[in-house]
């Protein structure tokens, strides 16, 4: 494995005269895993300037069990640019999957399915469930909706009896091996670039 170092050094030449820019990453680097056009701006400058782009989906996913996978749907939502990721049940999760993207990207606790259905409902956005059941639709050949919840359940259950009740629809992944199904964090991910193959490109 190579010693590059990510990110760069303190900035050469005259500092820029832009309020984004954060004097203390100007004076020592840059090491964070950001994209060039972020390297030293403040955090609250990035995120008000993803606020701008943000798309029309969210992506949900309930944590009764303290899920290992809510960090990996937190760092797709952030390479996705979700407008939110709503954690839904337990208020605690493990961040260590997110890779520091949970400070990017706007994060919103509903303490139960039903809380997250009135917001839902308040915001005119209709759920969308993500699971492998006998009754799911196929994800490859339904159009989502330009502004939308994708609800995921959490590993192994999957979606729970209240949540399924409130999607409009609930879509599956097409499976071609043997294994029953595929983790929560990997689904998300398919389930935001589908969305983003059919509304964001």
């Amino acid at each position: 494995m190579s010693g590059h170092e990510v990110g760069v050094g303190p900035w050469e030449g005259p500092l820029p005269d832009d309020g984004r820019f954060d004097p203390e990453l100007l004076a020592e680097g840059d090491r964070r895993n950001v994209v060039d056009r972020y390297r030293y701006w403040s955090r609250e400058a990035i995120v008000a300037d993803l606020d701008t782009r943000r798309h029309g989906f969210h992506v949900a996913i309930e944590n009764w069990q303290h899920d290992m996978n809510i960090g990996t749907v937190v760092r797709n939502a952030n390479a996705f640019l979700a407008a939110a990721v709503h954690i839904v049940g337990n208020r605690r999760w493990n961040r260590r999957g997110a890779m520091v993207t949970d400070r990017y990207q706007h994060i919103h606790h509903h303490p139960t399915i039903e809380d997250l259905v009135a917001w839902a409902e308040e915001q005119g956005l209709p759920l969308i469930g993500i699971d492998l059941l006998p009754e799911s639709v196929p994800i490859e050949h339904h159009p989502l909706p330009r502004e939308c919840v994708l609800l995921l359940g959490q590993e192994g259950p999957g979606l729970s009896d209240t949540a399924r009740e409130a999607c409009e629809v609930v879509l599956s992944i097409a499976q071609f091996g043997s294994t029953r199904s595929i983790n929560a964090g990997v689904a998300s991910g398919i389930a935001m670039h589908t969305w983003i193959r059919q509304h964001g490109v």
